[in-house]
């Protein structure tokens, strides 16, 4: 059994000290309010934490190292989300997807039958999504992008996307959503919160406005990957229905938004077994993807590990570590 982790990261040093010199009051501006919404004190945690993982971060022969001891034959790799740089004007927005593409690009082509890279597009400008998705898969042979839960005033609602959603089922895009930062701001800069419980809000807003808005209505065929098993959605999933059936301003969508569940793909980075179980459940075991949020700490030392040990059967394990994956691949188009 070959297994896949879909959730992992690369970092991209150069990227990011290109566009500190080219926008450093931008640059900034952004770590002001990174500091903000995540406060001093997680701030001063975090930066020894990723500074002790960027071996792993950036080089091939200790990712590789890694994942051997963790038992994950093939990782998908994706820019750390501190690359998103939402803030960023049009022109610049687009030469940071296209430079993080290339990088990514050139990452995983040291082990191609190890990695499989994913790209960037420039969310928070959509005219120009189309043309970053066409750069990271038939430019630099990507398997799909990576986007954020918004930017600036995109929400993946909005219908400047169309296009975006229709070019990426088209090529059978992997499209990862995983969110960088959260809009509750300074409500969560305690205690790690802006993680702990942004995150979760972040990934349950995103896929919310996917389904209530009929995205997944008029594309059947997108293909979705939500980090950290898709938030709070998935165990609150009854009051989005019960909204739907009583709510005419939550009826967007023609199904019940539990039924777009299994249209959506959710990694396993839950932390709880008994979550895990929820989420096979309520989304089905087709719907579940290996993830580890690797290399940082918030992501489980021995991801394969907390998989066989939630209780599952032997099928749906096999599925959430191999086949499922192999599936999503198996459709994307790069040429």
């Amino acid at each position: 059994m070959s297994v896949t982790d879909v959730h992992a990261h690369v970092l991209l040093p150069t990227l990011q000290d290109d566009v500190r010199r080219r926008d450093p009051e931008g640059f900034a501006a952004a770590e002001a309010l990174d500091l903000r919404r995540n406060g001093a004190t997680s701030q001063a945690v975090s930066g020894p934490m990723v500074g002790a993982r960027i071996p792993k971060l950036t080089d091939v022969g200790e990712r590789l190292a890694a994942m051997d001891a963790q038992g994950v034959d093939r990782q998908w790799v994706s820019a750390s989300p501190s690359h998103f740089y939402p803030w960023a004007g049009e022109q610049l927005a687009v030469w940071i997807a296209v430079e993080a593409n290339r990088l990514v690009a050139e990452h995983v082509a040291h082990a191609p039958e190890r990695m499989t890279g994913l790209g960037l597009v420039p969310l928070q400008h959509p005219s120009r999504i189309r043309e970053c998705l066409d750069d990271a898969m038939l430019g630099r042979g990507l398997a799909g992008v990576e986007i954020s839960s918004f930017a600036g005033d995109v929400e993946l609602s909005d219908e400047r996307l169309e296009p975006f959603w229709a070019r990426a089922e088209e090529l059978g895009a992997i499209v990862f959503l995983h969110p960088f930062g959260c809009s509750l701001d300074e409500r969560l800069d305690r205690f790690y919160l802006a993680n702990t419980v942004g995150q979760p809000v972040e990934n349950a807003v995103a896929l919310s406005h996917l389904i209530f808005a009929g995205v997944l209505d008029r594309h059947p065929d997108l293909k979705i990957v939500a980090a950290h098993g898709g938030g709070y959605l998935p165990t609150s999933i009854g009051r989005s229905d019960h909204a739907w059936r009583v709510r005419p301003d939550a009826q967007g969508c023609a199904h019940e938004p539990s039924s777009y569940l299994r249209r959506i793909w959710f990694d396993t980075v839950v932390h709880d077994h008994s979550v895990l179980r929820h989420l096979v459940e309520v989304a089905g075991p087709s719907q579940v993807v290996l993830g580890s949020d690797f290399p940082f700490d918030m992501g489980p030392e021995d991801p394969v590990g907390f998989v066989r040990g939630a209780g599952l059967d032997d099928d749906d394990v096999q599925r959430i570590l191999t086949d499922t994956a192999d599936t999503l691949l198996g459709a994307v188009r790069t040429v």
